[in-house]
């Protein structure tokens, strides 16, 4: 059976999301990061990324990670690549093509987009623990501006990004356009993206996925 390491808090919450997609039977050990916690190393704190048991299966340390049949992956883009590859249906690839422009697409948005959008995130509504600093939020959505003009030209033919069809590739990259929702100037001038993204939002395992998550200590 297919065991997925890691909050719904984490970018967890994407192996999850995809899995109910999927309607793949899944064990869920909610390993949190340590940094959330006062003392990861405390007796009776609850497993976490520095836990030993956790770090023999990941011994970077850090979430999600997966276990399936044997196999051990970590790296949360890559796991939802094999996942729809492994499972197949309408949210894989139906040929090479497909799987490379999936594949191109997840390498994008970790590359073009989540560390920008993740400042966005950070520095406009997060980052409780710490100091949030507007110049660099705003430098942030200066240089999302781009690759969101990309992204919605790319939804222009048919509001999808690979085969005209709702895939991983859509499920991944959504979960790291999330990040910049904070920033409803980049969605007003990108309204492809602002559409796309909310249908996303409306799939019902998306939902199921969000309601979990927001039962999570924040």
């Amino acid at each position: 059976m297919l065991t997925i390491y890691g909050v719904y808090r984490s970018r967890a919450s994407r192996n999850l999301w995809l899995a109910d997609e999927l309607g793949i039977p899944f064990k869920h050990v909610p390993v949190i990061q340590h940094y959330r916690l006062p003392d990861a190393a405390a007796p009776g704190a609850p497993i976490n990324t520095r836990s030993p048991e956790f770090l023999k299966i990941n011994p970077n340390g850090h979430i999600p990670s997966i276990e399936d049949d044997g196999l051990v992956l970590h790296e949360s883009l890559a796991i939802n690549l094999y996942l729809a590859r492994k499972h197949g249906g309408p949210l894989a690839p139906a040929d090479v093509a497909e799987d490379g422009q999936m594949t191109m697409w997840a390498l994008w948005a970790a590359t073009e987009l989540e560390t920008n959008a993740l400042n966005v995130a950070y520095h406009r509504v997060g980052n409780p623990s710490g100091i949030k600093d507007a110049k660099i939020a705003d430098a942030a959505v200066a240089a999302l501006r781009a690759p969101f003009a990309v992204l919605d030209k790319a939804l222009a033919a048919t509001g999808y990004l690979v085969g005209g069809r709702f895939t991983v590739a859509d499920l991944n990259v959504a979960e790291i356009v999330r990040y910049a929702l904070p920033a409803p100037e980049l969605f007003e001038s990108a309204p492809r993206v602002k559409a796309w993204l909310a249908a996303c939002h409306d799939r019902p395992a998306f939902k199921r996925m969000w309601e979990r998550r927001e039962s999570e200590p924040a």
